[in-house]
C-alpha cells in the first residue's frame, strides 16, 4: 500500500514556511513519502493563494489521488470555494484510497463531500493539520497521542477511539453515521445545498475562543433547525479559549449545554478528545459507529464498517484504539 503523502493550503495562509518543511521531515520519518503542493506558501490577504490558486490546489492534489491529503493548516476561505468545487473528483480521490485529513475549516470541505459524493458516503477524516507536526521542540514538539492516532488511522489500524464523560449516560449502546466538526462552520452551512441532511447519525462538535454563549446559541440554531434532535446522539469536543465575562455570574459551559440538553431528547456527550487542542484524535466523517457507554468510559468504535474493512485489511490482526 503506498504511503504517500500530499501537504497543501485549501484555506488560511501560512505566516511561516519553516513549520511545514519541519512537519515535512517529521513526517517522511514516520514512513510517508511527503511531496509539498506547489502553492502551499502562496499568499494572498489572509488567504493561501487567492480563490482560483486554492482551488485548482485541491483539483490537482483529488487528481494526483496520494494516500493522505492533508491540510496545513485551517483558517478561513473554503467556505468561499464551496460551489466550485469537483466533488467527483473528491470522491473519485477517496475510490482510489485518498484520505482526505485536517479540522477547523476543512469541516466545510469534509461536509461537502459527505453531501455531494453519489456513493452511498464516503468517509474522510477529521483529524490534526500540517501544523500540528510542525510544532518546534522548544513548543512542546508533536503530541505523542495525536501522532500515535493518525499513523494508526492512515495505515487502516485505528479501529476505535475511547474517553470519559459524564455521569447518566451508562448503558447508552448506539450505531449511526458519524458526521460534524467545528461548530461555526457546521452551522454555516446549514440551510445551503452543502449541509448533509443526516437522520440517525453521530454528530461530533468542538470550537475555540467561543464563549459559552455563542456555543449555546449555535447549538440552539441546529436544535431549533431540527439537527439535534435528528441524530442519535451529539458527542462535545473541545471548547477552549474563551474569556469568562464579569457578566456571566456562574454562567458558563456546562450552563450552556444544559440550556441545550433541555430543548433536544437526543443525548449530548461531552469529553470526546478532539478540537483545537494538542492532543487529539482521528475520527472518520461518514463512517458507521458504535457508541458504547459503561459507567463514564465511551468507546466510539467503526470497525463494523464495511466502507473501512479495506483498511483494516492492511493493519495488525488485532483492535487498536486510543482510550483517554
Amino acid at each position: 500500500m503506498s504511503n504517500s503523502l500530499t501537504l497543501y493550503t485549501p484555506a488560511g495562509v501560512l505566516a511561516k514556511a519553516q513549520p511545514i518543511k519541519r512537519a515535512a521531515k517529521r513526517l517522511a520519518k514516520l514512513g510517508f513519502e511527503v511531496s509539498i503542493d506547489e502553492a502551499a506558501f502562496d499568499k494572498h490577504q489572509r488567504f493561501g493563494g487567492d480563490d482560483d490558486t486554492r482551488l485548482a490546489a485541491i483539483h490537482r492534489v483529488a487528481a494526483a489521488a496520494p494516500s493522505v491529503a492533508l491540510a496545513t493548516r485551517g483558517g478561513y476561505g473554503l467556505t468561499r470555494l464551496l460551489d466550485r468545487i469537483d466533488w467527483k473528483l473528491l470522491a473519485k480521490s477517496v475510490e482510489q484510497g485518498t484520505r482526505w485529513v485536517g479540522q477547523s475549516d476543512l469541516t466545510a470541505l469534509q461536509l461537502g463531500l459527505l453531501t455531494h459524493a453519489k456513493a452511498p458516503h464516503v468517509v474522510s477524516w477529521s483529524g490534526p493539520l500540517g501544523v500540528d507536526f510542525g510544532r518546534s521542540d522548544k513548543d512542546g514538539g508533536v503530541d505523542d497521542v495525536t501522532q500515535d492516532c493518525f499513523t494508526e488511522a492512515m495505515s487502516g489500524q485505528l479501529e476505535a477511539v475511547g474517553f470519559r464523560t459524564e455521569k447518566g449516560f451508562d448503558g447508552l449502546c448506539l450505531r449511526g453515521q458519524l458526521w460534524g466538526g467545528n461548530l461555526c462552520m457546521v452551522n454555516s452551512m446549514l440551510g445551503t445545498a452543502h449541509f448533509p441532511r443526516i437522520k440517525g447519525g453521530v454528530l461530533f462538535l468542538e470550537d475555540i475562543n467561543e464563549h459559552p454563549y455563542r456555543v449555546e446559541r449555535s447549538l440552539l440554531q441546529l436544535a431549533q433547525a431540527g439537527v439535534l434532535d435528528a441524530q442519535k446522539a451529539i458527542v462535545l469536543g473541545d471548547f477552549g479559549g474563551w474569556r469568562a465575562s464579569p457578566l456571566d455570574r456562574g454562567y458558563d459551559l456546562k450552563s450552556a449545554i444544559a440550556a441545550v440538553r433541555a430543548v433536544t431528547k437526543t443525548p449530548i456527550l461531552t469529553g470526546l478528545p478532539f478540537g483545537h487542542v494538542d492532543t487529539k484524535v482521528c475520527l472518520p466523517v461518514g463512517a458507521k459507529v458504535d457508541l458504547v457507554v459503561q459507567g463514564r468510559n465511551v468507546l466510539l468504535g467503526w470497525q463494523n464498517d464495511p466502507l473501512l474493512k479495506h483498511e483494516h485489511e492492511h493493519g495488525d490482526a488485532g483492535e487498536h484504539s486510543h482510550a483517554q
